[in-house]
C-alpha cells in the first residue's frame, strides 16, 4: 500500500470560496515527518458573522466535520485544535504531533 511505505505526512489543502466571500489557506501538498508539528494557516474575509470549519477527507473517504469554530476558544478533535481569534479573522489548525494516520485533504470552510 503507499500509505503504508511513505516515511512522509502528504497532507493537500483545498481553497474554498463563496458569495464575495474569501478563505485562504496554506496552499498545496505540505510533507512532514511522522511526530513534527503542523500548523495549517486559515484566515477568512466575509461582511457577515462567520462560521468558520476544518474538515479531513482521508483517502477513499467522503469530507467529515473535524472541528468548527468557537468564537475566540480553543477547539480539539482528534489531537488538532484551532482557536478562532474573530480580531484577525482567523482559525489556524494545528496539531502538536502528526502521524501517518493523519494524511488526508484539509479545508477551511466558511459558512
Amino acid at each position: 500500500m503507499l500509505f503504508a511505505s511513505c516515511s512522509g505526512l502528504v497532507i493537500l489543502l483545498i481553497i474554498r470560496r463563496t458569495n464575495g466571500d474569501s478563505v485562504t489557506q496554506t496552499e498545496g501538498p505540505v510533507t512532514l515527518p511522522e511526530r513534527a508539528a503542523l500548523t495549517l494557516n486559515c484566515t477568512y474575509q466575509t461582511s457577515y458573522s462567520a462560521f468558520i470549519f476544518w474538515y479531513v477527507q482521508y483517502p477513499k473517504k467522503e469530507p467529515e466535520l473535524l472541528l468548527k469554530s468557537s468564537e475566540n476558544q480553543e477547539t480539539n478533535s482528534r489531537g488538532f485544535q484551532a482557536s478562532h481569534v474573530k480580531s484577525d479573522s482567523s482559525f489556524h489548525l494545528e496539531k502538536p504531533s502528526v502521524q501517518l494516520s493523519d494524511s488526508a485533504v484539509y479545508y477551511c470552510v466558511l459558512r
